[in-house]
């Protein structure tokens, strides 16, 4: 941009001189301008549309406790169907699916009322589910008849239902959502199962009680947490062959108290992985390139879930017998603070 020649006095100019008088800017210069600060300031502060909430399942108390993700405080408690455990947020991010376990179905909640708009069917005692890649299917593990349902969110119809292993329980779907992989506690197996037809093309032995399956942001691996093993399988996608399993062992603990059960495998690119490790009390954070354990963070006792926040930057953890929710500032690795909830917390996700 070109900038306007001004003449340069040949000789310095002294003063006093007269002040000139104030002209007042026009109303729209004026509003122009407080705009401007606004936004300035906006910008400093951090923008309004960074705010998020997160979703808490409560399954002793069969509600929803709703926290702000600034304030960290809990701003509404959604009234929801018995037990309810595994919870899924729509891709729009208007509506919560709800694995209502005792009432044997899954409950769609309207986020921006509070009420429950209908339900979905399900298996009995329908645990962990997964929204697949275009927002339409749910695929939901039943633990109590051995099946993976399949539903239409908008017809409310059953596709199918896929028979698994025994008290099937956790769901991990592929980035592309072409794979789903299914955990059967009892059966001690992750299943893999093929989105488009609909049938499991693998299935592999991991550690006993096995609770979450969960893919890194690349699909190349599944991490399946095995509660009473105390261990988590790391396994190849592609080939369905473990490639590493990781122990952990916090001192002053006994082995039977360290439960590996909510996996949350980072996406920043920090190569971190965050495992909840049950009645221990304790987050581990794990290498996902080495698969060192570098950390074990102090949180609530029985820790299940974990959520991260829009940015990556905290973790979100509940915990059942205390009935809370830790906040972990993960630069620092250390709880910043403890949100009470309902009674035994246990699935938890975020809306940004």
């Amino acid at each position: 941009m070109s900038q306007r020649p001004y003449p340069t006095p040949a000789l310095p100019m002294r003063g006093p001189f007269p002040r000139p008088a104030a002209v007042p800017a026009s109303r729209p210069a004026q509003m122009a301008a407080r705009s401007w600060l606004f936004a300035l300031g906006t910008l400093l502060a951090g923008s309004p549309t960074a705010a998020y909430e997160v979703y808490v399942s409560n399954e002793r108390d069969n509600t929803i406790s709703v926290i702000d993700g600034e304030s960290l405080e809990v701003v509404r408690t959604l009234e929801v169907g018995e037990r309810p455990r595994g919870i899924v947020l729509s891709q729009d991010a208007t509506r919560l699916y709800v694995c209502t376990s005792d009432d044997d179905h899954v409950e769609t909640l309207d986020l921006a009322t509070g009420r429950v708009l209908h339900t979905l069917p399900s298996g009995p005692d329908p645990e962990l589910m997964a929204l697949g890649a275009d927002g339409t299917r749910l695929y939901i593990a039943n633990e109590d008849d051995n099946m993976v349902t399949v539903v239409d969110v908008e017809t409310r119809e059953k596709v199918t239902e896929i028979p698994v292993g025994i008290e099937p329980e956790g769901i991990g779907l592929s980035p592309d959502g072409r794979v789903l992989v299914n955990t059967s506690e009892t059966t001690n197996m992750a299943h893999f199962i093929d989105t488009e037809t609909l049938e499991i093309v693998a299935n592999v032995v991991v550690g006993t009680r096995p609770r979450v399956a969960q893919f890194t942001p690349d699909g190349r691996q599944v991490w399946v947490s095995s509660e009473i093993g105390g261990t988590v399988a790391v396994i190849d996608s592609a080939t369905h062959e473990i490639v590493h399993t990781i122990d952990f062992e916090v001192p002053g603990l006994r082995p039977e108290s360290i439960q590996p059960v909510g996996v949350a495998i980072a996406a920043d690119g920090s190569d971190k992985v965050y495992i909840a490790l049950g009645p221990s009390a304790r987050v581990a954070v794990v290498d996902a390139i080495t698969y060192e354990v570098e950390d074990y963070l102090l949180v609530g006792p029985r820790v299940w879930n974990l959520a991260f926040s829009p940015d990556g930057e905290r973790l979100f953890t509940t915990n059942g017998v205390s009935g809370d929710v830790s906040v972990i500032d993960l630069e620092r690795r250390r709880v910043i603070k403890s949100v009470k909830v309902g009674r035994l917390p246990w699935g938890v996700v975020v809306a940004p």
